[in-house]
């Protein structure tokens, strides 16, 4: 799925669906600079991405460790 400013390179996962939007987790390329994780509201009925976050993958994995830390004490 290409758009102008950015390339969905991977589908990684789908968050919650309600009324035609989503919220999904995928890696995307925006305007040529490198992949990023990205976790964004979409309404995929027109195709459009709505507020989200852009992770470079180092900021992920950060992210990941946090809540890897998080969980294990729940």
């Amino acid at each position: 799925m290409e758009q102008d400013f950015y390339t969905i390179k991977e589908k990684l996962g789908q968050l919650n669906e309600k009324n035609g939007y989503t919220i999904e987790i995928n890696i995307i390329e925006y305007t040529g600079g490198k992949e990023k994780l990205d976790i964004r509201k979409w309404n995929r009925n027109e195709d459009r991405m709505l507020k989200g976050i852009a992770l470079n993958f180092d900021e992920a994995k950060k992210l990941k460790q946090i809540l890897d830390d998080y969980f294990k004490e729940k």
